[in-house]
């Protein structure tokens, strides 16, 4: 009996000082839509390049003590003028294992180091997305995620937001 003792006190050290791990379990596109609603008349070779306008957000959810879904939601709207040339809404998922952080670093963890991570693939997917649909391939800059982070907390800690 103290042997078996002794092994689950040394299996429990061994779990502790094994330190924090951030794992990608899966990801996936959990929805995406393009659309281009002028065309052909959006794809003349003659118009100027569209401005876009570009949405981010990010939501993560605990699925487990240690598993989060995070999702990364992208939309980029591209005009000419007042004429919608393309709009392309991505949300890009992963499953996460977070293991041994401490409690005060899981929110970043979650919401800045994760969408970090799965970003140059919902990248890519606008990219291809884009380009399939007749237009030069939307190239995204890369995301501070870190700023957005620091603003929304920001933004939640001024009078008058909840």
């Amino acid at each position: 009996m103290a042997e078996n003792g002794t092994e689950n006190a040394e299996a429990g050290a061994n779990e502790a000082a094994e330190g924090p791990m951030l794992s990608i379990i899966t990801q996936y596109i959990k929805n995406l839509s393009f659309e281009n609603p002028n065309a052909p008349a959006s794809l003349n070779p003659e118009l100027p390049a569209p401005s876009v306008e570009l949405s981010v957000n990010v939501q993560a959810r605990a699925l487990t003590e240690e598993n989060y879904e995070i999702e990364l939601r992208i939309q980029a709207t591209a005009k000419h003028d007042e004429e919608t040339a393309f709009i392309v809404e991505l949300v890009y998922g992963g499953m996460f294992l977070l293991k041994n952080f401490p409690a005060d670093a899981m929110e970043m963890m979650c919401m800045i180091e994760c969408p970090r991570l799965i970003f140059p693939f919902a990248r890519r997917i606008i990219s291809d997305a884009t380009r399939d649909g007749g237009f030069s391939p939307l190239q995204l800059d890369p995301i501070d995620f870190a700023g957005l982070f620091a603003a929304h907390k920001a933004q939640q800690s001024e009078p008058g937001n909840a």
